[in-house]
């Protein structure tokens, strides 16, 4: 029998997902702006941050409203209390991505393809929004083995973070007189990189949720 409070638990698991899906959104729209310099892309994502955080809002009002009336316990608390950690994740996504987008919007010109290519920033955005719909899934159909395979996604993450810096350092050896617009690309990457941070904030979540199981001071052992 589907009680009261089980259908308002699918509805903030539906809402997690939707939040989600905004975020994601905002973040391929972000790097397109960037790579391409697309001043008017870059202001959409500026402006849509305004829905972002009024989605984070509304989630944060739905998970206190289930705990004032409904007094979950056990698995359905943990699950409350998952999805108030990971919607402020997602949030925090979405402000990386707005940070990308100001970036964007301050661009003149695309940087030169001898160094975007090698830096390789579609694909790894392309794989940060797997990791994201990876734990969107995850936390939805309480799937701690995807949520796992989270942490050793990131490990690439890491590699290309060190990669890229390289790439960067090289490249302002080089070209002196681009000091500046070379940090700002560095900044980008570190963005990126804190996404995928995130992204094992919110496998680490996950896992809480269903095993009740506290991965915040084990991450060596994982």
């Amino acid at each position: 029998m589907t009680t009261h409070l089980d259908t308002e638990l699918d509805r903030l698991k539906n809402e997690i997902e939707e939040m989600g899906s905004l975020v994601r959104n905002q973040l391929g729209k972000s790097i397109d702006a960037f790579i391409g310099a697309k001043k008017e892309l870059a202001k959409e994502v500026l402006f849509q941050e305004r829905r972002v955080n009024a989605e984070e809002l509304k989630i944060d009002r739905d998970c206190e409203n289930i705990m004032v009336l409904f007094n979950p316990v056990a698995i359905d608390l943990r699950l409350v209390f998952a999805a108030f950690k990971i919607n402020s994740h997602l949030e925090r996504m979405g402000d990386h991505a707005k940070g990308i987008a100001a970036y964007a919007s301050k661009l003149t010109k695309p940087y030169a393809a001898e160094l975007l290519t090698p830096l390789q920033l579609r694909e790894i955005v392309d794989h940060i929004d797997d990791m994201i719909a990876s734990n969107l899934r995850a936390f939805k159909d309480a799937d701690t083995s995807s949520a796992r395979e989270i942490f050793r996604h990131d490990d690439r993450l890491d590699e290309w973070n060190k990669k890229a810096i390289t790439v960067i350092g090289d490249y302002i050896r080089n070209h002196t007189d681009e000091v500046e617009g070379m940090l700002n690309l560095a900044s980008v990457v570190r963005k990126m990189e804190r996404i995928g941070d995130l992204n094992k904030n919110i496998a680490e979540e996950i896992i809480f949720y269903v095993e009740a199981n506290v991965l915040k001071h084990e991450k060596e052992k994982i």
